[in-house]
């Protein structure tokens, strides 16, 4: 993929540039998930060299970054996967192979959202929409049924004590409540499926997240 386009950004229309990324990329993307995802959440979540010298030899068109005027600001990864909606539980670490994604499976009918990051200092630009709507490309491109993902819900702790996260998710959705993460992939135009409890390490969402999908619109409704 390589699509071109210009932004609102500082006062003028930035150059943004979204593509696959390389193993040029990898020191700058590792540097990036440091600043994007500060303590409390782990480390070790941090992407590595192996982790992504897989993703773009197993499964190239689903390792997307984005550049503006020139610099890397941010990056997107999935795989594909064979998703059952009548047993939807799972752990992130399981369905991505613990972000080795060596599961990757081209005969599948999902596109799994392994990660999605936009460096602080570059928030604002829409840049993860615009990931996101790269991503739905690809799904409409591969002919699969859905884009899928686990989606953290950090607001949740302040709500636990009084709350299920089942609950918490449906007053986002409603609207009667803002989540960093839900209420920007509500916005991206992906929908609940529900809440997956032990979805990955993550204090702030208490374990658990939300399981959204935007489902191809080219292909037939099912029954």
């Amino acid at each position: 993929m390589y699509k071109k386009l210009y932004l609102p950004y500082q006062g003028k229309n930035a150059r943004v540039v979204i593509r696959n990324y390389t193993e040029q990329d990898f020191a700058e993307l590792i540097r990036i998930q440091q600043e994007s995802f500060p303590p409390p959440f782990p480390s070790e979540l941090w992407w590595n060299e192996q982790q992504l010298h897989n993703h773009v030899t197993l499964f190239p068109e689903g390792a997307l970054c984005v550049e503006v005027e020139g610099t890397l600001a941010g990056s997107m990864t999935g795989l594909i996967v064979d998703f059952d909606p009548s047993h939807p539980a799972h752990t992130w670490e399981e369905i991505t192979d613990n972000g080795y994604i060596t599961n990757h499976n081209p005969q599948g009918n999902t596109l799994y959202v392994v990660d999605i990051c936009v460096r602080p200092a570059c928030r604002g630009l829409d840049l993860g929409k615009w990931l996101m709507q790269s991503m739905y490309e690809v799904v409409v491109h591969k002919g699969l049924e859905r884009l899928l993902g686990g989606g953290r819900m950090p607001g949740y702790h302040r709500h636990a004590s009084h709350m299920s996260a089942d609950q918490y998710l449906q007053k986002v959705v409603n609207g009667e409540l803002k989540d960093p993460v839900i209420s920007f992939l509500l916005r991206c135009g992906r929908t609940p499926l529900g809440v997956v409890p032990n979805y990955i390490e993550d204090e702030e969402s208490h374990n658990y997240a939300a399981l959204m999908e935007w489902r191809n619109p080219f292909l037939p409704e099912e029954e």
